[in-house]
C-alpha cells in the first residue's frame, strides 16, 4: 500500500500535477489539503477517470481536504464531529480496505502573538480527543496531511532564525509531541535521520527548492501496528519544480499489505 499527502493550494489550478503525479506512481490512496473549492465544484469526475474514488470537504477560497483511494472508502468522518460543522474542511477521516486514514489540514496560526496561535494549539489538543474517542493506538491508524510545524531543528532549513516563530516555535512542538505521545510513529523518520529533507519552500524565497530553503510541515504519521509494516517513506521533490507547483510538494510511504488489513 503506497499512501501519500499533498497541500494543493488549490486543487483546481493543480490538476495537471496532480492527475500526472497519479498516473506515475498509482498510490492506492491520496490526501490532498488545501482544495479551496465548494464541494459542488470539487473535480471528482476527473479523478474518478483516473481511476480513483474522492471523498471531500471544501470551501470557497480557503481550507477544503480531501481522500482519493483506489478502493470505495467504508465510512468516512467530517471534522470533529463527524458530520462536518466542526472544522469539516480541516479534517476527514475515512477507512480505506478496513485501515483508517486522518488528513488534516491543521490551522497555520498565523503570528505567535496572535488569538489564531492559541486556536491551533487547541485544535491539537481537540485532535487528540478525536483520536481517543474514535481509535485505538493498538490498532492500525494512519495519520497524514499538513501538520504546519516542523517538529525538530532537522526539519527547517534556519533552526536558529526561525525558532520561536510560527511553525517552528515551542508550544507548537509541545502540542505535537503530546499527539505523537498518544501513539505515533513519525514515519518518513523511520528511514530518514538526517536534516535537509523538506515538503514545502516559500513563495516568496527566489529559487528555495535549489537553494535548500525549505521546511518539513506535510506528515505522514502511524500508529505500531502499521508503522511496523512500513517499508520506506520518501518526499518527491520534482512536482515542486515543475510547471505552476503548488508550494508543497508529495510526501509519499509504502506498507506492507498484511497484517494491517490493506
Amino acid at each position: 500500500m503506497i499512501i501519500a499527502t499533498f497541500n494543493a493550494n488549490s486543487v483546481r489550478a493543480r490538476m495537471p500535477v496532480i492527475l500526472a503525479w497519479l498516473a506515475a506512481n498509482a498510490p492506492d490512496a491520496l490526501c490532498i489539503q488545501e482544495t479551496k473549492v465548494r464541494d459542488e465544484e470539487f473535480p471528482a469526475d476527473a479523478f474518478r477517470d483516473a481511476g480513483y474514488h474522492a471523498v471531500y470537504k471544501g470551501e470557497k477560497s480557503y481550507n477544503g481536504v480531501a481522500i482519493l483511494s483506489k478502493e470505495p472508502a467504508e465510512r468516512v468522518l467530517y471534522g470533529f464531529d463527524g458530520a462536518g460543522a466542526d472544522e469539516g474542511t480541516r479534517l476527514v477521516a475515512a477507512w480505506i480496505s478496513g485501515v483508517p486514514v486522518v488528513n488534516t489540514y491543521v490551522p497555520q496560526g498565523t503570528d505567535p502573538q496572535s488569538p489564531k496561535f492559541n486556536y491551533k494549539l487547541n485544535w491539537f489538543a481537540r485532535l487528540g480527543d478525536f483520536f481517543s474517542a474514535h481509535f485505538s493506538r493498538h490498532e492500525p491508524l494512519i495519520w497524514l496531511g499538513d501538520f504546519n510545524v516542523a517538529p525538530e531543528r532537522r526539519d527547517v532549513y534556519d533552526p536558529d532564525g526561525m525558532y520561536g516563530h510560527v511553525g517552528f516555535h515551542p508550544d507548537e512542538h509541545r502540542a505535537l509531541k503530546a499527539l505523537g505521545a498518544w501513539g505515533f510513529v513519525d514515519v518518513y523518520r523511520k528511514f530518514h535521520r538526517d536534516g535537509g529533507h523538506f515538503s514545502f519552500w516559500d513563495y516568496r524565497l527566489r529559487d528555495a527548492v535549489r537553494r535548500g530553503q525549505g521546511w518539513r510541515v506535510d506528515h505522514i504519521w502511524a500508529t505500531p501496528p502499521a508503522a511496523d509494516r512500513a517499508r520506506d517513506a520518501w518526499i518527491d521533490v520534482a512536482p515542486r519544480l515543475g510547471e505552476r507547483p503548488s508550494d508543497h510538494t508529495f510526501v509519499c510511504a509504502k506498507f506492507d499489505r498484511q497484517p494491517i488489513g490493506v
